[in-house]
């Protein structure tokens, strides 16, 4: 099995996703305090469960990502440093203009169900701070490494197209459909904040399908690096900087 991926880049992500699945704990007990029954319990079962899924989504999203053409010039790449300058200031610019404009679109939203702000009220920051690096890096290696690239390469095989040579439109279709399992993935932790109606489900589908395209496109054209900087980016925005603001009005 060597050299089917980088294995260097595989361990890095993988360390990543473990380290940032406990990270998240605190801020989805803070949310939901029956999941701080589990003590310390809870920590040795994200761990496993980290170990376990995200060994096999990493695996699959390196080597798939190489069969259809997409490239990680700062992970895998000879100027790392020169390539990370060069995307970290769009992609934190991405990462702010997609944050506003969740927030705008979710006014639209407003009374009909929670809204933002209202469900992370009383979340310490330091938990949502935390919180954000799980965004950024374990959301990213599943939705835009492994299922954005999973189902261009189904893409690609139904219509036998040659390999590295991606049509857009597969790679759009790939990018909106997993930007809508994004929204839907969010369901669970909203379920213990309000009721799951219709209007709840549109809402996540359509507020984390915004940053889901965003991020995408960035996986697409920029690299994973860049997809996971706006990622971030949009965490902090939506989970650290508008509760405080809401707080403090």
């Amino acid at each position: 099995m060597r050299g089917i991926i980088n294995w260097k880049t595989f361990f890095i992500l993988l360390g990543a996703c473990v380290v940032t699945s406990m990270l998240v704990l605190p801020y989805q007990a803070a949310l939901v305090p029956a999941v701080s029954e589990m003590g310390g319990m809870l920590y040795l079962a994200a761990f496993a469960q980290g170990l376990i899924i995200f060994s096999i989504v990493t695996f699959f999203g390196l080597l798939l990502a190489r069969k259809v053409g997409f490239e990680m010039p700062i992970l895998e790449g000879d100027n790392r440093w020169g390539h990370f300058r060069s995307i970290v200031t769009p992609s934190v610019l991405w990462g702010i203009m997609s944050g506003v404009l969740i927030i705008l679109t979710d006014f639209a939203f407003q009374g009909l169900s929670i809204s933002l702000s209202q469900g992370e009220a009383y979340v310490p920051v330091w938990t949502a701070l935390l919180a954000s690096f799980y965004g950024g890096i374990a959301e990213e290696v599943l939705m835009r490494l492994f299922a954005v690239t999973l189902i261009v390469w189904l893409i690609a095989k139904v219509k036998k197209t040659k390999a590295g040579s991606q049509a857009a439109w597969s790679v759009w279709a790939a990018i909106i459909l997993a930007s809508v399992l994004f929204g839907l993935g969010h369901l669970p932790i909203t379920s213990a904040l309000t009721d799951i109606t219709f209007t709840v489900i549109v809402r996540a589908i359509v507020l984390n399908g915004i940053g889901g395209v965003v991020f995408g496109w960035l996986y697409w054209k920029k690299g994973l690096v860049s997809a996971m900087v706006a990622h971030f980016t949009v965490d902090i925005v939506l989970h650290v900087i508008l509760p405080v603001v809401a707080r403090w009005l």
